[in-house]
């Protein structure tokens, strides 16, 4: 199993951290130990003072596939849930800087919580799924997937021409505008329309 993440495909989030709007998806991985455990905390890791959260919404992968053709990269993902991509972000600032990969920035121990899922046919356009987080009970992001620059479907076609897709792979797809930072002690919420899909405190 394996964990995709795109990077800037919501407009606005592209902006708010002063980024341009890519051309083609863009995207990185994390590996399997980024999974935070079911019904355990998030630890602030101590290699940071600027963690950041983005709330995504996620494809699980279905079924194998390299070289997909867009028209048929629905048939590839059949469920859909949330997960949160944690981010050093002074860390990554740091990695940019020097011209370095940033990976260590994203890809560190438990930084993808993952909730449930939703199967896809519940929703009657994938192209209009709505997510949001909550922090303390406050409303910090919320997303639409039609504001989306890469469709589910044209992330797929794109990823799978570099990297074979397995069953039971993760897409985090990106994340909307409202980033922000994360303290000891919050209480993470984050839902896929009105169903609360992931939670977690922050320790």
């Amino acid at each position: 199993m394996k964990i995709i993440c795109i990077g800037r495909n919501y407009i606005a989030h592209a902006k708010e951290l002063k980024n341009p709007v890519p051309k083609k998806p863009v995207f990185f991985m994390k590996p399997d130990t980024a999974l935070l455990p079911k019904g355990k905390p998030f630890f602030y890791p101590a290699f940071t003072n600027d963690l950041h959260y983005e709330t995504e919404l996620v494809l699980k992968i279905c079924k194998n596939g390299r070289h997909i053709e867009q028209e048929f990269a629905h048939k590839y993902y059949d469920e859909i849930g949330v997960g949160i991509d944690f981010t050093a972000r002074d860390v990554q600032a740091e990695c940019k800087q020097k011209g370095l990969p940033w990976e260590i920035a994203k890809a560190f121990d438990h930084s993808a919580p993952l909730g449930s899922f939703l199967p896809l046919t519940v929703f009657a356009d994938s192209g209009n799924i709505s997510f949001s987080l909550k922090i303390n009970g406050e409303l910090k992001q919320q997303g639409n997937s039609s504001e989306m620059i890469f469709s589910f479907d044209q992330i797929i076609a794109y990823v799978s021409q570099f990297i074979t897709l397995k069953i039971g792979d993760y897409i985090f797809t990106g994340t909307p505008k409202g980033v922000g930072p994360v303290q000891a002690g919050d209480h993470f919420e984050a839902f896929v329309g009105e169903s609360k899909l992931l939670e977690f405190e922050v320790k």
